[in-house]
This record gives C-alpha cells, structure tokens and sequence, in this order.
C-alpha cells in the first residue's frame, strides 16, 4: 500500500507539472495588464530610459504553480525526478507545437471560416494562427528558460537543504525559484527578442531586454514570496496522505539521493 501511495503521488504530481507547463505556453500568447486587472493606474515604473507597467503573458498565471510543484516534487522524489518531469514536458511542449503547426496549415471550411458578428464579420482561419500562432525564437527562448530555469532550480533547493536540513521549506522553495527565475527572465527575452531578431529592425537592445526582464522578476518575486503558504498546504495535504512516517523517510531518501 506504501508503494501504491508513492506511486500515484509521483504520477499525480508529475502531471500536474506537465499539464501546467503544457497550459502556460499556450495561453502566454496574451498578453495582460496586471494593474488594469486589479483595477489600478499603470505603474510607469522608469528603468533607465523605458518607463514600463507590469504587461505580462498570461502565462504568469500557472508557472507560479509549476515551480511550487518542482519544489514538491524535489522534496519528496529528488532531482532526478524533477529533471525527468522537465525532460517530459519540454518534450511534450515541443509536440504540441508541431501539433498546432500542422493544425494551423490545414485549410478550413467554409462554413467555419467566416463567422458573423454583431460588429462585424471574423476571420476564423486569421483569428485561429493569430491566437496558436507563435514565433520560433519565442518557442526556442521559452524551452530553453524554462529547462535552464529547472535545472537551476533543483540545484539551488539541494545546495540550501544541505546547509539547512530537513527545516526550513519555506527557505529552499522560495530562494530556489527566485535564483531560477531571474534567469529564466532574462533568458527567454535575450533569445526571443535579441538573438531571434539579430540585425533586424525588430531587434531590442540589450538595455531593453534587461529593463522588461526587471519588471517581469519584480512580479515574479512577489508571487514567490505569496505562494509560501500554499506550498505548505500542499505538503501538508501530501504528509496527511502518505503518512508521516513514510513522508520523512522519503523525504530523507531524496535528499540523499
């Protein structure tokens, strides 16, 4: 029963990590004000020469959860599993988009093509490739931050464990997805708008690059620090359901491993 319990807690974490990861690249194609969303004036917050709000991808609103469950899943199964969660994902990731590509270059009917509304007539062929429709060198960026964001994440969270114990979650969780994520921050923007765009009219210079990756990290900081709680109750939730017993001893194991 022990084992039955570890492996459906194993399953059930890892695809969640992929359902999330898989959700957040597909709806981070919008792009939405955080002050607007609050009901707030634009931040205009004026770094260097940009004066810039929190306009952020939508998904912000799931990678949040990705990396309480890298945490969750480092604490009880090590980083082994966590890099082979992030092997699937971004394998899985990268099917999905050969998947909309081929689906983007299938002709529609004609009966879908053309929708009629009150305002207007909708190009739903044009609408559905603008919406899954991403650039290559965004795909590329976001794959690469996100595995290098990972892998650093799961070295960073085993390099304080060692030097505080089995204490102190709250410390390793939270101090290994903000090192991750400034990172990941800049990484996806330096391949996507700079390299990507490399002597083009489109390409952003570096002081831009740096200036929207701060105001991005300043989000993601904030909801590091929010999501404290909810990593408890999720290991809560996990101890209640193993058992204290086997929660320490896998707990234990990983971090040894």
């Amino acid at each position: 029963m022990k084992e039955s319990k570890r492996t459906i807690l194993f399953l059930v974490l890892g695809s969640f990590f992929i359902a999330n990861a898989i959700i957040a690249e597909f709806i981070g194609v919008k792009i939405f004000s955080l002050e607007g969303t609050l009901g707030f004036n634009p931040a205009n917050i004026l770094i260097g020469t940009y004066k810039l709000s929190f306009n952020l991808t939508a998904g912000v609103i799931l990678w949040p959860l990705v990396f309480v469950m890298t945490d969750i899943i480092n604490e009880y199964f090590g980083q082994r599993a966590v890099k082979l969660y992030s092997y699937i994902a971004a394998a899985l990731i990268s099917y999905s988009f050969i998947a909309i590509y081929f689906a983007m270059n299938v002709k529609g009917a004609d009966f879908w093509n053309l929708k009629t509304l009150a305002n207007g007539t909708l190009d739903m062929n044009l609408a559905y490739n603008n919406v899954f429709g991403q650039g290559l060198w965004i795909i590329i960026g976001s794959l690469a931050a996100f595995l290098i964001g990972q892998i650093l994440d799961v070295k960073v969270f085993h390099a304080i464990r060692n030097i505080t114990g089995d204490k102190h979650l709250w410390l390793r969780a939270t101090i290994s997805t903000l090192v991750s994520q400034l990172v990941d921050s800049f990484v996806v923007l330096f391949i996507a708008f700079y390299i990507g765009k490399l002597n083009t009219p489109d390409q952003w210079p570096l002081s831009q690059v740096m200036a929207i990756a701060i105001v991005n990290y300043i989000y993601k900081f904030i909801v590091a620090w929010l999501m404290i709680p909810f990593l408890y109750f999720v290991h809560k939730l996990i101890d209640t359901y193993l058992g204290k017993e086997t929660a320490n001893k896998m707990i234990h194991e990983a971090a040894i491993s």
